[in-house]
């Protein structure tokens, strides 16, 4: 008996994966436990497992295909039983099978082609988070054709459809959200309708990028570069951002930090805690106080959260991840300790949880490049949050200690980045004031 694998759904946020590799080819026999491909979400990755054994005899994608959940990608069976039934879209033939694939390939449109000519499908499905997307971007999904499993619309659909009012056809649609492109304000469609044909690279062109010189050589993006400069990107052109900067005297920093670190190696502390967990400690203390700032922008409406969901900028080797610690605000000094590295932790082995790094898990973001030395930045929202924390190094500077003497104090540069929509500047001034009160009067008992 044939048995499909579909694409697993990693978390409730995820609507799509990228096969990174197939591991097994069409006509490899297969045994229970063997990885059969490997995919990534936004930024975590995953290998799928053989559940049965047989031999492949058909994979409908390529590697580096982005392929929605739940569809079918692969039939393991017996040599010569049916697969024809499993194809993921009526319309279109598996790119590889056991019976030959030249010839059905000639016969049968690409996927992408289909994808193309996909006609707009009156009431068609749209999924919980392209729907919140459409409506923070004020896009109409009854014109908006789908790109997922029987039309289902889904988030690349509306984000594609909101960088060009929507007057692009299925294909150039699909290949706007790969990134990299940008579409003329007219294009060569009916209507003026923008084709794949009409697509340009986004500020050089494709000659300036083919072939190889003698000084230079052109090396293709990574799926996860291409995620993070798109909501990069998508954050500074959605947002009115507006970036402060303040010190915080950081002497009651350290002494908490050195007396923690001797409490941990004699064994009387639970967590090694660090300089930026105590940082984050108050800030979920200032958050508390300001709940503005604990909150989602939506455009023309806020979610403002009793809880505090602190999201955490990781830099890892595949590139920067921001994880949430749900519920920080229920946490001692220990425990978010603990739940900080554990995030940080499962994003640099590459199994963090999908639904923690969607942006809308978390309220309020900390990034912290002190350890490098940085002595100020402006960080970029992770929307659709109001607000980030960018954490600098601590440098000495001079401070009135009294009756008119100076002397030189460690100070911790903090910069809040904040968007002018949801918080006005005074507003902001007081919530990054509040987070320095904060750090200055940490009261924790090692």
């Amino acid at each position: 008996m044939a048995n499909v694998v579909i694409m697993p759904k990693q978390g409730q946020s995820v609507e799509s994966c990228i096969v990174t590799e197939f591991k097994k080819k069409v006509g490899d026999k297969v045994a229970v436990g063997d990885v059969l491909f490997s995919y990534e979400t936004d930024k975590a990755t995953f290998e799928e497992e053989a559940k049965v054994e047989g031999t492949v005899l058909a994979c409908f994608f390529n590697d580096g295909d982005e392929i929605p959940v739940l569809t079918n990608v692969m039939v393991i069976g017996e040599p010569g039983e049916s697969f024809a039934e499993f194809a993921p879209q009526a319309d279109v033939a598996p790119v590889a099978s056991a019976e030959a694939p030249a010839a059905v390939e000639e016969e049968k449109p690409a996927r992408e082609e289909v994808l193309a000519t996909a006609p707009l499908i009156a009431g068609a499905p749209v999924s919980p988070r392209a729907r919140r997307l459409a409506e923070e971007k004020g896009v109409d999904t009854s014109h908006v054709a789908g790109s997922g499993p029987q039309g289902r619309i889904i988030a690349r659909d509306i984000l594609a459809a909101a960088a060009n009012g929507g007057r692009l056809t299925g294909k150039a649609r699909a290949m706007m959200a790969e990134g990299g492109l940008e579409a003329p304000s007219w294009g060569s469609g009916l209507a003026g309708s923008v084709r794949a044909a009409d697509l340009r690279e986004a500020s050089v062109s494709q000659a300036s990028l083919a072939g190889e010189g003698s000084d230079f050589e052109v090396v293709k993006m990574s799926n996860m570069r291409k995620l993070i400069a798109r909501s990069m990107y998508n954050s500074l052109q959605n947002s009115a951002q507006l970036t402060h900067h303040l010190g915080a005297d950081a002497r009651r920093l350290l002494a908490l930090r050195k007396k923690a670190k001797k409490a941990y190696e004699e064994g009387r502390l639970g967590a090694n805690v660090t300089i930026n967990d105590l940082v984050c400690f108050a800030v979920v203390k200032a958050l508390q106080k300001f709940p503005n700032a604990n909150s989602h922008c939506l455009g023309d409406a806020m979610r403002i959260f009793k809880k505090v969901h602190l999201g955490l900028a990781v830099d890892t080797e595949r590139g920067l991840m921001v994880p949430a610690v749900k519920n920080a605000d229920e946490m001692d000094i220990v425990q978010l300790s603990n739940a900080l590295k554990a995030v940080a932790e499962d994003c640099k082995k590459g199994g963090i949880n999908p639904d923690l790094l969607s942006p809308e898990a978390a309220s309020f973001t900390v990034s912290n490049l002190g350890n490098y030395g940085v002595e100020m930045f402006t960080p970029i929202i992770n929307l659709p949050q109001s607000a980030i924390l960018g954490v600098n190094t601590i440098v000495p500077r001079p401070k009135d200690t009294g009756e008119g003497v100076y002397e030189f104090v460690p100070y911790i540069g903090l910069s809040l980045t904040y968007d002018h929509r949801a918080l006005d500047g005074g507003e902001a001034t007081r919530f990054v004031k509040q987070i320095a009160i904060e750090i200055e009067n940490l009261d924790i008992d090692f």
